[in-house]
């Protein structure tokens, strides 16, 4: 892992400005002030032509920003003696520019994460070079997935990752694949199924044999459509640079007019003096700092000040079903009982049988009856049947659980239940007799409802939801939701395809998987809810939500739109006062060192409103847009 750079490393301009001021300050003090003056004046002038190639640079290519500004103010300084202010206004532009790559680079890296992750070690059946046609293994060796060809044999162990796409050798297996698909509920796979990568495998060893190279198969394809998604982002104009080139140019109007009125050009220096552009450019740093750190109080993660923009102004929001607006995890949701058997004794025995699998739905169950108050103990004689279910002696009882199929052959009379879009049954049988079934589901998150509520209250016109569920379950869920726009069925590219094709944004989608990835990559912003999901969606997103509480998206829109507001008001604050002031310089009303000083009480001015974002402060908070059960209560203090 490399080393993390020292800070006058990588931050050179603005550590080099901060040593050139103390020794000008050392200067000043020590009775050198003509050398403090020189030296400063001739670094920010330095600072100011390096900041002008960029300039140039940009211009040509059509941005007009606020460098433009700042190179004027330092020149201007500089050129009427007001040195300390020049090193100021370096300092402040340099500052920030250093804040805000330090708070994006710290809370976003590259996707290292997603690539690590991707399989790199496969379990390949070695054949003899004598009986290969003949099915002869000679053995399993452990090889880089980079090598594996198609027709390869591989074994997949228990809870790893499917390293490749292929066809499945082995009688059954069962997958979570809710990382590609979403889909919660594990899927059972037969002989001659496709199988993707990515995948996670069940509690039994499977064969694999392969359809399609490492560098082409599903994981590896996420890995590139999160990248692609990435690249094609339009760059985002800063809040401050779409006000820095008209304020500018009144500047240079007013400036001019000073000179023709006065006829003296020193007055030209002197508005650009009161003209210096502390305001827009250390204010409205100031304030996305100040509302990332109050979202970050929060549990919410906002990796840059543009992403706080764009949040301000959301107008269709995007989930992903499970893990988003549900739990992710089936639940104990229903049991169904045969005559003369009671609910919770069918759970109680199915958990203490359960507790010893290591199949994906065992944890469910045992879960569901330590929610009903059961007691989980030991049991003996616990033999499992790979695919099928188990048998275990409970209390001098034969208890088996597992599949319908497998029940069935303990007594024929078996009922099989039915079942709503998103469940799943496990039946049990007790001493050979049919005892009931216990019914699984992916249950909505009680905060979903809230959520949408509060999403519609801030100003956002459309909801959807995006999902690789089958259609049935999709609909249900999004019924019980009042969404009306949903998705079933998704790949990672059918969820990126349908982001792309809305039309009114900026558009945040809010997702949890590895196939969310390249979908929260291509969002105008991307909410991975981190506190549960991978760390491929969070790596790709623009926010992460590290508390698993979907009420945290909605927070994050106020929090955005709160800190826009401050910072516009820290903007048009400074504006307004510098105007004032430029205009009093224009006829000659303020000396130019009166002007710096003025101009230095407006930064602070603009400075301590922009603090305002932090939002400690109860009445910043506007509680009538949350629901009721949101809103803090009334304290007594």
């Amino acid at each position: 892992m490399d080393q993390p750079r020292p800070f006058f490393v990588r931050y050179p301009v603005f550590a080099s400005t901060i040593v050139l001021a103390i020794i000008g300050g050392v200067l000043a003090l020590t009775g050198l002030e003509e050398a403090a003056r020189w030296i400063i004046s001739i670094f920010a002038l330095a600072i100011a032509a390096k900041e002008s190639v960029g300039m140039v640079r940009s211009i040509l290519k059509g941005s007009w920003g606020i460098d433009v500004l700042a190179v004027t103010a330092i020149i201007a300084t500089v050129l009427v003696g007001e040195y300390w202010a020049s090193i100021i206004i370096v300092l402040m532009f340099t500052g920030g520019e250093a804040l805000e790559d330090y708070a994006e680079s710290r809370a976003k890296r590259e996707l290292t994460s997603l690539l690590d992750n991707t399989p790199q070690i496969a379990h390949r059946e070695v054949y003899s070079s004598a009986g290969a046609e003949k099915g002869a293994l000679f053995a399993t060796k452990d090889c880089p997935v980079s090598e594996l060809a198609i027709g390869d044999v591989v074994v997949v162990k228990p809870g790893e990752l499917i390293p490749v796409d292929g066809i499945l050798l082995t009688p059954e297996a069962t997958l979570d694949e809710s990382s590609l698909t979403g889909e919660s509920i594990p899927v059972e796979r037969v002989k001659g199924d496709a199988v993707i990568s990515g995948s996670v495998n069940g509690s039994a060893v499977f064969r694999l044999e392969v359809t399609a190279l490492a560098a082409d198969s599903q994981y590896q394809r996420i890995v590139e459509l999160v990248k692609e998604a990435s690249e094609s982002k339009a760059p985002f104009v800063r809040l401050a640079d779409r006000y820095a080139v008209p304020f500018t140019i009144v500047a240079y109007v007013l400036a001019i007019t000073a000179w023709i009125i006065s006829g003296n050009p020193s007055h030209f220096a002197e508005v650009l003096v009161v003209a210096t552009p502390c305001p827009l450019i250390i204010a409205a740093p100031v304030a996305f700092i100040a509302g990332m750190s109050r979202a970050a109080r929060h549990g919410i993660i906002v990796k840059n000040g543009g992403t706080l923009e764009k949040l301000a102004r959301i107008k269709t929001v995007a989930f992903d079903k499970t893990g988003t607006l549900t739990h992710g995890q089936p639940v104990l949701s229903k049991v169904m009982t045969a005559p003369g058997i009671e609910e919770d004794e069918l759970v109680r025995l199915a958990a203490i049988a359960e507790q010893y699998s290591a199949h994906t739905l065992a944890h469910s169950i045992v879960v569901g009856a330590q929610q009903r108050g059961l007691t989980v103990e030991p049991c003996t004689d616990v033999t499992e049947t790979t695919a099928a279910g188990l048998t275990a002696t409970i209390d001098g009882k034969k208890v088996v659980v597992g599949k319908y199929s497998f029940i069935a052959e303990q007594d024929p009379s078996t009922v099989r239940v039915e079942i709503t879009a998103g469940e799943l049954a496990v039946y049990v049988a007790i001493d050979g007799k049919f005892a009931g079934a216990l019914l699984l589901r992916d249950e909505l998150r009680a905060d979903a409802p809230d959520t949408l509520q509060w999403l519609s209250a801030l100003g956002v016109r459309h909801t959807l939801m995006l999902t690789g569920d089958g259609k049935v379950t999709a609909e249900h869920v999004a019924r019980e939701l009042g969404v009306t726009n949903v998705r079933a069925e998704c790949l990672p590219l059918d969820k990126v395809r349908a982001v792309e094709a809305v039309t009114d944004r900026p558009v945040m989608m809010v997702g949890d998987g590895v196939n969310d990835a390249p979908v929260l990559a291509a969002a105008d912003v991307g909410v991975a809810m981190g506190a549960r999901g991978s760390t491929a969606a969070s790596e790709s997103a623009d926010v992460v939500i590290m508390i698993d509480d979907l009420h945290r998206v909605a927070r994050s829109i106020e929090i955005g739109q709160q800190t826009i507001r401050i910072a516009l008001q820290s903007i048009w604050i400074g504006i307004s006062l510098s105007l004032i002031l430029m205009v009093l310089a224009t006829f000659g009303l303020i000396p130019a060192v009166v002007g710096a000083g003025f101009q230095e009480v407006i930064d602070v001015i603009a400075i301590l409103n922009a603090l305002r974002a932090l939002g400690t402060s109860r009445w910043l908070v506007k509680l009538h847009l949350a629901p009721r059960s949101l809103q803090p209560q009334q304290s007594s203090v």
